[in-house]
């Protein structure tokens, strides 16, 4: 496997995880898909349209997002939200990205 393909597959796989907490983080408030992308890139995770779509099917499939249409404007957009259960997953994960921050940062060197 080259070099590049490699590292691209780790950064990969690294990042996944964090993309399912960015998003039960920012859906605290209602928002829509496309919105989302640009808020995901805004704070450093870059993810692709097809990529997310499918995820927060699967999030609220699992109960962990609620979804509403919003038939308002011209164009019906479906806005998603962290229900309850996502904002309880949303804590613990936060609180155990916390605890790996500080042991990557002990095995580092830096406190």
């Amino acid at each position: 496997m080259p070099e590049d393909e490699l590292l691209a597959t780790h950064l990969q796989e690294l990042r996944r995880g964090t993309v399912v907490l960015a998003c039960l983080l920012i859906l605290q408030r209602p928002n829509y898909g496309y919105a989302l992308l640009d808020l995901l890139e805004k704070y450093g995770f870059a993810v692709d349209a097809n990529t997310l779509y499918p995820l927060l099917r699967r999030l609220e499939k699992q109960g962990l997002l609620t979804s509403d249409w919003n038939t308002d404007e011209s164009r019906p957009r479906k806005f998603y939200r962290t229900s309850a259960d996502g904002t309880a997953l949303a804590q613990t994960l936060s609180h155990d990205w916390d605890e790996l921050d500080a042991a990557f940062r002990s095995l580092k060197g830096e406190s």
